[in-house]
């Protein structure tokens, strides 16, 4: 009577390691695709965030050329790059010019520092410590340089790392414009291929959340880095035309800030300088011009960032600066897409749940 349970018993236990042993393959087999693949990763995400940021400009050009899906991809690949490259080369330029003038001065000794305007020591906190550098150094600037030797020695061999990876940074998002352009010419593939996965992983509502993947990618495009760069542009034909030592290293300096929502940080130091060595009306121009800098993204932000995603904008923003914190540059579209798609889950979930009813 036992013998046909201990069969079934035993058939189970068969099925169930069979199972394993083929999790246990699939498992192995993406690790090792993974491993492979991770040199690339990196380049792979970023050419596909920028196929899908400028996927609805692509399609206005294509349109615009009749239709041609290859000779497009081609003249949006090399337009993006310019993009890129030639901003890059003006920067490095002015940066270069910058510290070649700043170094010819100082070897010459016709570099002077002003003295400190009155009133700076009786600031909280940093206006003790700020006014004895600076009185120094208005006194002998190569005697407060010699001073702070040790603490530069230590920092250039970082400027050098950073400036490094500064140059790496810059070849890997050329190379990922390259990828995208290589996607954008083959968008349709692209599109079925994502349709199907996005099926696979959300079932029925898999179109709908491939389109609040692209719509956050494009919303975090315009609404973040868009108005970082805006405001960055802004700030730095302000550092040029006050004549700003290095106002290319004060613009890339602004940039990064104003991606971390803390770009007003950076034009205070610039204003003060501005005071300190121009004349009163030129330097309340100057800070004029910063505040509106600084406060522009309180008007854009509402515009671009959450324009046509079906989520709240503070969703949308949460997750990107949570993302860029963690993950740095890639995480603000990770950390949005992720929080998305998250709330949308959170809020089928809600909608599924079953209604309790009150007993009396």
């Amino acid at each position: 009577m036992t013998f046909p349970k201990l069969a079934d018993d035993r058939t189970q236990l068969n099925l169930a390691l069979e199972i394993s042993i083929h999790i246990g393959l699939a498992i192995l087999l993406t690790t090792a695709c993974l491993l492979i693949l991770r040199p690339f990763i990196p380049l792979l995400s970023w050419g596909i965030i920028i196929s899908v940021a400028a996927y609805p400009s692509f399609q206005k050009l294509k349109l615009a050329l009749g239709g041609r899906g290859v000779v497009t991809a081609t003249l949006f690949t090399v337009l993006l790059l310019a993009l890129l490259i030639v901003p890059v080369l003006l920067l490095a330029e002015t940066l270069v010019d910058g510290i070649q003038t700043l170094a010819a001065h100082f070897k010459e000794g016709s570099l002077i520092i002003p003295p400190p305007p009155a009133g700076i020591e009786s600031w909280p906190i940093i206006g003790a410590p700020l006014n004895s550098l600076w009185s120094r150094a208005s006194r002998d600037l190569s005697e407060a340089v010699r001073g702070f030797a040790p603490q530069i020695k230590a920092v250039v061999p970082g400027l050098v790392s950073v400036s490094a990876g500064l140059g790496l940074t810059v070849l890997q998002f050329a190379l990922s414009v390259v990828v995208g352009g290589v996607l954008l010419a083959n968008a349709e593939a692209a599109y079925e291929v994502t349709c199907s996965l996005c099926r696979r992983v959300f079932g029925d509502k898999g179109l709908e959340f491939q389109q609040l993947i692209g719509a956050t990618i494009r919303s975090v495009t315009s609404g973040i880095l868009g108005v970082a760069v805006i405001q960055s542009v802004l700030a730095g034909v302000g550092f040029l035309v006050a004549g700003l030592p290095g106002a290319g290293l004060w613009a890339v300096t602004f940039l990064i800030a104003a991606v971390l929502q803390v770009g007003v940080l950076v034009l205070i130091p610039a204003v003060i300088y501005m005071f300190a060595i121009s004349s009163a009306t030129r330097a309340v121009i100057f800070l004029v011009w910063c505040v509106a800098v600084g406060l522009m993204d309180n008007f854009l932000k509402p515009l671009l960032l959450g324009r046509g995603v079906a989520v709240p904008m503070a969703v949308v923003f949460l997750g990107a600066i949570g993302g860029f914190v963690a993950l740095g540059l890639i995480g603000l579209f990770v950390g949005a897409i992720v929080l998305s798609v998250g709330y949308k889950l959170f809020l089928a979930w809600l909608d599924q749940a079953p209604v309790a009813t009150q007993e009396t």
